[in-house]
């Protein structure tokens, strides 16, 4: 076992402070990734900087009508949330196809952000990995990858993003809040994760002691309807192999916004801006759904065994669409 250090910080100043010029500094929530990704020997931290008891875990109004989630909310509480509930379905429903119950009551929301990928040759310390050991190679490319990226990967690294909240977050326009060094900042959850490009190692925007304090997310809009829906080998507690969130607002039968973004694809949640472009302003019907989603899908770049991502991606997206179009059932 590696000795490290342990600080239970009492405050988000403490923490920033204790991390600041530490690599080998992690922040420790619910642990349930950097404890599994530590007993494996991939996560080798020098500290452990305990941020369980800072006040970040409560959900509040805000004015404008938008809400603000700690960061140390958990999974469970997030999704049990009246205001999640009634005005994000969507998100509700993307954290509660997430892992169990269990882990749902331990895992956070800055932790679920922070998921680091489930790429076997990254969970293998004695494989290569680019994103283990920069320069390495990956041996996913040509070896076991059904389960990895058709968009946006690199010669580097075809990893995905194993988030099933953080893809209902980037369909609803969410904002990541950091304190760090330097002070506050805020990122759209849109380009909070990174595509691998020639630094796959890296897989958010953080900077060096930031720690994620809240996620923001815009006044639901009263008119629009959302879903979450993942596909994956298993009922449960099984990764996507393709997800996707959507929110949508039909008004005599033409679509006035959408917002659609996919998960299991890509090294990040992959908002689809082709797709919604087809749909602004066009009839919400099921060829125009399908018209959008090829467009996006059009860039896909499958490996040898995970193509059939590509079609099944395409029909969830058009699935759901179909379903958000939908008159709602009167009861």
């Amino acid at each position: 076992m590696k000795p490290f250090g342990y600080l239970r910080a009492t405050s988000v100043e403490e923490a920033v402070r204790a991390a600041e010029g530490q690599p080998g500094a992690r922040f420790l929530g619910g642990g349930t990734n950097l404890v599994d990704l530590m007993k494996l020997g991939v996560e080798r931290p020098g500290l452990l900087i305990d941020v369980t008891r800072l006040p970040l875990d409560h959900i509040e109004e805000l004015p404008d009508g938008g809400l603000r989630i700690g960061a140390m909310v958990s999974n469970s509480a997030l999704a049990a949330a009246a205001p999640v509930r009634e005005r994000y379905p969507v998100l509700s429903q993307a954290v509660l196809s997430g892992a169990s119950g269990q882990l749902r009551n331990t895992a956070t929301t800055g932790g679920n952000l922070l998921q680091r990928t489930r790429c076997l040759y990254f969970q293998d310390v004695s494989k290569p990995c680019n994103k283990r050991e920069p320069g390495s190679g990956c041996p996913a490319r040509e070896g076991i990858h059904r389960d990895l990226a058709v968009l946006g990967h690199s010669p580097h690294c075809v990893a995905t993003q194993p988030s099933d909240m953080a893809v209902a977050l980037a369909a609803l326009d969410a904002t990541v809040h950091l304190h760090g060094p330097d002070g506050d900042r805020s990122v759209p959850v849109t380009e909070f994760h990174r595509l691998p490009g020639d630094h796959p190692e890296q897989d958010t925007v953080i900077r060096p002691g930031e720690l994620i304090t809240a996620v923001q997310l815009p006044p639901a809009d009263r008119g629009a309807r959302s879903r979450y829906r993942k596909a994956r080998d298993r009922a449960s507690f099984a990764f996507a192999l393709a997800s996707v969130a959507a929110v949508l607002d039909v008004r005599d039968g033409v679509v006035r916004r959408a917002a659609l973004a996919f998960g299991g694809l890509a090294h990040r949640p992959w908002r689809a801006r082709a797709a919604e472009e087809v749909l602004r302003d066009a009839p919400a019907t099921e060829d125009t759904f399908a018209r959008a989603a090829e467009a996006e899908l059009a860039a896909a770049e499958p490996l040898r065994d995970n193509g059939f991502k590509v079609p099944l991606a395409r029909n969830l997206a058009v699935a759901v669409l179909t379903e958000l179009a939908a008159p709602p059932a009167r009861g």
